[in-house]
């Protein structure tokens, strides 16, 4: 409250500066009616009644070349308080003035545009820009909400159109977010059994973008689905050159990819080399499994011993007390358990991935990061708890 409160100090400010301009102009004195208007506002904002203050302040402002700029102000301070509603009545109000400059115009359409997001009104929204971009202002801009309005709608097609229109536009890099949105179509087209179609637009998000991780993730499970195990393991494979963070996502499905080829010994070699070069417990663990089917029980401790020591890791100890409670006593075995316990919990209350733009974090993987809205920020998370 008191945070808004200071917002409307500047209104009000504005509003008094613009009566004493306006009282000047016309050299009649001080209108009565505009004072009492003033001061009804100075006394509901002093008494934390903002609603009301903001509406006094307004009644007493007509719309002309000097209070544009307030009325834009008011309106977009509704709008950060989530009363699009009253934003909207302000913003229209503003556009059905004749008086306004091109440039005037342009923003009040740009705010209502924002306003109509904020109510959910895409449609109206989506009008609204493509009246600026026909009248050539604001046109990055519109575009960018554009873009935003469609990837929330969920129209992909037009959502890639936009992209390249505003990357031309602006300058701005979008091939990450077109790709992500190749990849949307691809697992809308899975989704409905086109499975030919899935594979044109992945290859349409990797022609976009070649370090499209999701891309090469979708192309490995279709690829398992169909039974070709070698074309799996070559998509899955891939992730890691193109961003290694990714890499524990796909460890799971190419071990199983291995096992269904029966290339075990070339999957034991791929994961040495890969936790040689890069580390990353999730790669570790899954050579520990390998090592406990292939070679036995004491190598993959041993194995795991070893390399705790230089990659420490709560995953790695949970796994490493797992593994030795076969080989103690009762008493001691009750210990173990308890502590693998405690550290099972402590993983299980942490969060799992975190995007590297805002710091949001979660336990499941987003490719579209739910706090600022960027493709492809979210990633697992890398140390003691994480990677």
């Amino acid at each position: 409250m008191y945070d808004f409160l200071w917002l409307l100090l500047p209104v009000a400010a504005a509003s008094g500066w613009m009566l004493a301009k306006r009282d000047a102009r016309l050299k009649t004195g001080t209108s009565p009616a505009l004072s009492s208007d003033y001061f009804k506002g100075l006394n509901y904002l002093v008494n934390e009644q903002p609603d009301k203050a903001i509406e006094c302040f307004v009644r007493m402002l007509e719309v002309d070349s000097d209070t544009v700029e307030i009325h834009l102000a008011v309106g977009n301070l509704f709008r950060q308080r989530g009363e699009a509603d009253r934003a909207i009545r302000i913003h229209q109000n503003l556009i059905t003035r004749p008086t306004l400059s091109k440039p005037q115009r342009a923003q009040a359409l740009l705010e209502l545009a924002l306003d109509y997001m904020r109510a959910g009104l895409f449609d109206r929204a989506e009008s609204l820009c493509r009246e600026l971009i026909d009248m050539e202002a604001r046109t990055g801009r519109a575009l960018a909400l554009l873009s935003d309005i469609y990837q929330q709608e969920k129209e992909w097609d037009q959502a890639i159109a936009v992209a390249r229109r505003l990357q031309d536009k602006t300058g701005e890099r979008m091939e990450q977010a077109i790709a992500q949105f190749y990849c949307e179509l691809a697992d809308q087209a899975r989704t409905e059994g086109r499975i030919d179609a899935a594979r044109e637009k992945i290859k349409q998000a990797l022609a976009t973008d070649p370090d499209c991780v999701r891309a090469s993730m979708i192309r490995g499970e279709m690829a398992a689905a169909a039974g070709d195990c070698q074309e799996a393991i070559h998509a899955y494979q891939q992730v890691e050159q193109q961003d290694p963070a990714y890499l524990p996502e796909v460890i799971p499905a190419l071990v199983r990819s291995h096992r269904q080829c029966h290339t075990v010994d070339a999957l034991l070699d791929y994961l040495q080399k890969v936790f040689t070069e890069r580390g990353g417990i999730s790669v570790l663990l899954a050579l520990v499994e390998l090592i406990d089917q292939e070679k036995g029980r004491a190598e993959a401790l041993r194995f795991l011993r070893q390399h705790l020591h230089s990659h420490p890791s709560l995953r790695g100890v949970a796994r490493l007390i797992e593994m030795g409670l076969d080989s103690v006593d009762e008493g001691t075995r009750d210990t173990l358990e308890l502590l693998n316990e405690t550290v099972v919990q402590v993983l299980e209350e942490k969060p799992v991935y975190q995007c590297t733009q805002c710091g949001f974090a979660g336990k499941a993987l987003h490719w579209h990061c739910p706090g600022c809205k960027r493709w492809s920020t979210v990633k697992p998370i890398q140390g003691l708890e994480g990677e």
